[in-house]
């Protein structure tokens, strides 16, 4: 029998946010930064930051955008894959330098591994986002105006 997974969307507002986004990067990435994590608006998106006393006027928002909670896990930004992707213990994909040119640029790339479900994307030292992995494939998140223009 298959384990039926619940969706997180539905836990949002009835748990405590930080609780739930640790428990989600901790169940798809194996690991979770030592933040204050906020999700906002309906769209879930996640803002973690690290609590200091410094005193800042200014809008009461804290945080950095670091992702957003999906109905099968957790996307990371690509500021939220560098602050999990150095300790991830899972779910981890790196790409040769041709597939990350063209991820970078917004296209779906092949992958080797038998993936399924939220991944982190990565290129040699550096950590891309997180994508999609399905059917051997991974489905791109970059956002248009933080892609990549290839010259063909």
């Amino acid at each position: 029998m298959s384990e039926v997974k619940s969706n997180p969307r539905e836990e949002v507002g009835k748990t405590n946010d930080t609780e739930l986004v640790k428990r989600l990067l901790i169940e798809g990435y194996g690991y979770a930064p030592d933040l204050t994590y906020e999700i906002r608006g309906r769209y879930h998106k996640v803002y973690a930051w690290k609590p200091c006393s410094l005193e800042v006027k200014g809008p009461d928002r804290q945080g950095v955008y670091f992702g957003r909670v999906e109905s099968d896990g957790i996307r990371l930004s690509i500021e939220g894959s560098f602050l999990v992707g150095p300790k991830a213990t899972k779910n981890v994909v790196e790409l040769d330098d041709e597939r990350a040119r063209r991820y970078l640029a917004g296209e779906s790339v092949e992958i080797d591994e038998n993936l399924h479900g939220w991944v982190i994307v990565k290129w040699r030292s550096y950590f891309l986002g997180s994508a999609k992995a399905k059917e051997g494939r991974l489905i791109n998140y970059v956002p248009g105006d933080r892609r990549l223009r290839l010259d063909l």
